[in-house]
């Protein structure tokens, strides 16, 4: 009869908990793929792209001429202007390298620029359904981060008072100021 008992208050209590939380979850990507504005996000990605392999052509063009003009005439160099001449075209090779390395760093800002706004249209979109349909948690589908969650759900205040951390509102640009003196870190 006990575990009876207390297998019902307990359902009770779940179903109760669970009705006032309302979760959803959302795929912004798959939303991305499907507004127009995409093609223009696409497009300038690809005019970046292009600029870059013209950049990087020209960048080879140049040093591929510095390389042969120093073979053709190396023979008429002093030592001074060889050396000159080696560390131009080292400095020259080591800049092709490192735009390499970087090129796909770049591209990925750039995307990350132009799909800004789209990310921003999909936030203002959500926080009118999270309005209207009073969800309290929601969910990215494909990392299961979380995109929403009511702020009377985040703890974090009560964890840094169990802390004894004590935060303040810095006014010029309401971030919160650390003011535990047992902090390492340097503010």
């Amino acid at each position: 009869m006990k575990k009876l008992s207390f297998i019902i208050t307990f359902l009770c209590i779940a179903l109760n908990t669970n009705a006032q939380s309302k979760i959803a979850i959302i795929d912004a990507d798959y939303i991305i793929s499907k507004m127009p504005e995409i093609s223009d996000v696409d497009q300038g990605i690809k005019n970046f792209n292009e600029q870059m392999q013209s950049d990087m052509k020209s960048a080879i063009k140049t040093y591929q001429g510095l390389v042969q003009n120093y073979k053709d005439s190396s023979a008429v160099f002093t030592e001074d202007i060889k050396k000159e001449r080696e560390n131009t075209l080292i400095s020259l090779e080591n800049d092709i390298k490192n735009f390499r390395q970087r090129s796909s760093v770049m591209l990925q800002m750039k995307r990350n620029e132009l799909t800004k706004p789209l990310y921003a249209k999909i936030d203002t979109a959500l926080q009118e359904i999270i309005k209207e349909e009073g969800y309290t948690q929601v969910f990215h589908a494909n990392s299961g981060a979380l995109a929403y969650s009511e702020p009377s759900s985040d703890i974090t205040e009560k964890v840094l008072n169990k802390l004894g951390i004590k935060v303040e509102e810095n006014p010029a640009d309401n971030t919160a100021i650390n003011s535990n003196p047992n902090s390492e870190e340097k503010q």
